[in-house]
């Protein structure tokens, strides 16, 4: 199973944020140990590295680059994505540029906890909670 990580659920393992920490968390533990195939956007990297640095400094942000580097596959964003991304009828661009880089990828499914945001998406949403559900 492929699956595109939407920013919110890399934050929510990255600032611990409860309630949604432990289902995040166990859908990037389920990568690690090769149970899942995990891909992320490009832009996610650099907002993940802005981030983690406010949290702990320079280091803490090179290591969680560090780790997705390592973990998931990068979806590069090119001209040809946007302009997928333009087409879609989704509200956010943002949300868009995810289904498309999912869609470009071939994942199986976008995982979000902002379901509703991603109506349009041409790839199936569903949020860790509901795949974790599926390894159970």
């Amino acid at each position: 199973m492929k699956v595109l990580l939407d920013l919110n659920v890399l934050l929510d393992v990255i600032q611990e944020r409860e309630p949604h920490y432990s289902a995040s968390a166990e859908i990037l533990s389920r990568i690690a140990w090769g149970e899942i195939e995990g891909v992320v956007a490009g832009h996610a990297l650099t907002t993940i590295h802005y981030v983690a640095t406010k949290m702990g400094g320079r280091e803490v942000g090179d290591r969680a680059v560090d780790w997705m580097l390592r973990e998931v596959e990068v979806v590069a964003e090119g001209k040809e994505l946007f302009l997928r991304a333009r087409s879609l009828p989704m509200e956010d661009f943002e949300d868009a540029v995810v289904a498309s880089a999912a869609e470009h990828s071939r994942c199986d499914y976008v995982v979000t906890r902002n379901v509703e945001d991603f109506a349009g998406s041409p790839i199936p949403v569903i949020t860790p909670r509901e795949l974790d559900a599926e390894f159970t």
